[in-house]
């Protein structure tokens, strides 16, 4: 998979290469680099807060906790919420989608997809039915399913849900 390296820092953005060493450091995940770079990308960095296309506000690395319009985070503060945003996801995929059963690739990218959609409306879905029923590889297919923003099917995230596909998919 190819990635965008955002290495500016220009206009509030910053690495995703330099943040995942720090995050890889705090510990406590994982989730694989693949994984974090796949996040990374679909997300971006930025270190003011801004309003995502859910209309949640949101800083750093799709960061929605304690996000306060005005302030300025830095690379160490970004890392630790990108971090503890990682570890519920990977809480929701090891509760709710057989995450201790599956390979290093299948479960960062169901990482990064409940990363992205929130454990409340990702735990029941087909997808996590089928790796609770041992069927991780059929279960990757069921990535294409969530597309969508309404009944619209967002460019950003068919990029993104093809790349976790793959990922789910690599042995």
């Amino acid at each position: 998979m190819a990635y965008k390296r955002k290495l500016g820092v220009a206009g509030g953005a910053c690495a995703i290469m330099t943040l995942i060493p720090l995050v890889l450091h705090i510990g406590g995940i994982r989730t694989n680099q693949a994984g974090l770079e796949l996040i990374g990308d679909a997300e971006g960095c930025r270190r003011d807060s801004y309003h995502c296309p859910a209309g949640l506000l949101t800083d750093g690395v799709g960061n929605t906790t304690n996000v306060r319009v005005g302030e300025h985070k830095t690379d160490t503060q970004i890392a630790n919420d990108w971090n503890r945003n990682v570890r519920d996801a990977e809480w929701c995929v090891n509760r709710y989608g057989n995450g201790k059963n599956l390979s290093t690739n299948e479960f960062s990218a169901v990482t990064s997809i409940t990363f992205n959609v929130g454990c409340l409306r990702i735990r029941n879905s087909t997808l996590y039915k089928k790796l609770n029923s041992a069927q991780p590889l059929v279960a990757c297919e069921e990535f294409n399913r969530w597309i969508y923003v309404g009944k619209k099917p967002m460019e950003g995230l068919i990029k993104r849900r093809a790349q976790e596909k793959a990922l789910c998919l690599k042995k």
